[in-house]
């Protein structure tokens, strides 16, 4: 068959694939990743549950992984205090998965999504995938979301999901309880039913006076919570993220997932890294300082920093902020550009990343 009859749907002629570079340089600080990797004894412990695991491949997986989802929900009452049960828990691979699925159960053709932008960039992906409508509407000063523009923006959109990032990304800022009460009253408000999907991809991060939405369960049936192994447990290459929902939420997850999705191994990993969060957690503490040192030095350097809560930070602004990633790049520094023209995005790594990072920025920009 030549390419020319190749029966690709229109939408997706000329897309590229979604991804951040995946450049071989010293210090890469561009996806946010936690740059402490597991200790031995984790790794030992990890690598003796697989190879149990190994033994019966030949076997399907729980499909409905119930030990993984009790082990999530006792991890998101200590860290959150929640107030969840393994029945309130779904996960898949990658916070990504768990967004789809959402997007497969509760969007769809005629139905409508909404965000507050600039945001994650894959959120219009799910919905492209999912033949979605995408509706945006701009974030207010200090990329806060403004609650009387949300409000008019859920009333003449009547979408079926709503979903914002706390801490969001790339901007690093998180959404106050208020906020998230409110857009949960105006998406409650839509005549045929709409969820509000809260990312906390990130949310380990988060400053001690910042709470997580999973306090708002309880109070709201229409509220979800997702989050993600990947960061703070630094289990990037694991794939695993889950949410937080009523358990008719979750149930209806259960209709659109494949069979099997969470392969054995993947939930022998999650599971042994579980009983070692406490473990795994303890570089989150060292990463919020070193966030936050970057803030004070940035904001020193004459640079506007979005307020964070995340293990990145958001600056600019820059007349072309190309040049300063390439420079940056040049030096051996790999950031994201992504976002508002002129800002950029660097995750925070060790202390010699990040002195590494702040020598090259200071060589670029004051050439």
């Amino acid at each position: 068959m030549s390419a020319s009859r190749i029966p690709l749907r229109p939408e997706l002629q000329g897309i590229e694939p979604y991804g951040a570079p995946q450049i071989d340089v010293p210090v890469t600080l561009n996806v946010n990743e936690n740059p402490y990797g597991p200790s031995e004894k984790i790794i030992a412990d990890v690598t003796q549950e697989v190879a149990k695991t190994v033994g019966g491949l030949n076997r399907y997986p729980d499909r409905d992984f119930s030990a993984l989802r009790a082990g999530l929900a006792d991890f998101i009452n200590h860290e959150s205090a929640g107030s969840v049960t393994q029945n309130n828990i779904w996960a898949a691979n990658g916070s990504n998965e768990v967004m789809l699925h959402l997007f497969q159960a509760f969007g769809g053709p005629g139905r409508k999504a909404v965000t507050f932008t600039p945001s994650y960039s894959m959120y219009p992906e799910y919905a492209r995938d999912t033949l979605t409508q995408w509706v945006t509407y701009p974030r207010g000063d200090n990329f806060e979301i403004d609650i009387d523009v949300a409000r008019r923006a859920i009333s003449e959109t009547q979408p079926s999901l709503v979903v914002v990032a706390s801490p969001n990304n790339p901007t690093g800022t998180a959404l106050p309880l208020a906020t998230v009460k409110h857009l949960a009253r105006a998406a409650d408000e839509v005549e045929t039913g709409c969820l509000l999907v809260v990312d906390e991809a990130y949310a380990e991060f988060r400053r001690e006076q910042t709470p997580s939405a999973v306090t708002l369960l309880d109070e709201f049936q229409n509220l979800v919570v997702t989050r993600t192994m990947s960061k703070a447990f630094a289990l990037a290459g694991a794939r695993l993220g889950y949410l937080a929902a009523g358990t008719e939420i979750v149930n209806a997850l259960r209709v659109v997932r494949l069979p099997y999705h969470l392969s054995a191994v993947t939930q022998a990993v999650a599971s042994t890294a579980l009983r070692h969060s406490e473990e795994l957690l303890a570089h989150v503490a060292q990463l919020r300082t070193e966030r936050d040192d970057l803030v004070s030095w940035l904001t020193s350097q004459g640079y506007d920093v979005a307020p964070s809560d995340a293990n990145f930070v958001f600056f600019g602004s820059f007349p072309n902020r190309h040049e300063v990633w390439q420079g940056l790049l040049q030096r051996g520094v790999l950031i994201r550009e992504t976002g508002p023209d002129g800002w950029l995005r660097v995750s925070v790594g060790t202390p010699a990343e990040m002195s590494a990072f702040k020598n090259a920025l200071v060589e670029v920009t004051g050439e």
